[in-house]
């Protein structure tokens, strides 16, 4: 008798974003992308194109709290640096992405494509559920500021999660 024995390299990705605030979309990738991967590192990148609202710390206990339920989940930071650096250092070879539409798609493709050629890191797309499309961190924070969050059962915790004092509006 001949024992085969084949190994499988575990398959690790790396969830990054601003989660500024974590949203019910960023939520429902992770929770899709765990079960895609043997091991998701969420991690919370530094982005010069946006202000942040809350605290790294912060974020990352919003992410450890979405990630309780997820046993294959760990949650990171990278504030200096490319994201290709973070991978390498950490040893991940596949990016996970969340799109709502061409015009996320159209932003991710050059970021995509620059993260394969610096260091051969590959990029997953993850498709955003339809009912989740029209929610992003940008316009959560927005509302909230301005002191108004829709009344959107969509939105559900994410928008309780816009920050202390925040009003529902009725439609």
């Amino acid at each position: 008798m001949v024992l085969v024995v084949i190994f499988f390299p575990i398959m690790r990705a790396l969830f990054p974003g601003s989660f500024d605030p974590v949203t019910q979309g960023h939520q429902d990738v992770l929770r899709r992308a765990a079960l895609l991967f043997d091991e998701v590192v969420v991690c919370v990148m530094f982005n010069s194109s946006k202000t942040g609202r809350f605290s790294i710390t912060e974020r990352l206990d919003r992410l450890r709290a979405a990630a309780t339920d997820l046993s294959n989940v760990t949650v990171d930071s990278h504030t200096g640096g490319l994201l290709v650096d973070y991978c390498r250092r950490v040893g991940i070879d596949v990016v996970v992405r969340g799109v709502r539409g061409v015009r996320d798609l159209d932003y991710e493709m050059p970021m995509a494509r620059m993260n394969r050629e610096l260091a051969g890191v590959e990029t997953f797309f993850i498709a955003a559920d339809p009912a989740l499309t029209h929610i992003s961190s940008t316009l959560v924070t927005e509302m909230s500021r301005q002191d108004r969050v829709a009344n959107d059962a969509a939105a559900g915790e994410t928008l309780t999660q816009a920050g202390p004092g925040t009003k529902r509006l009725s439609r």
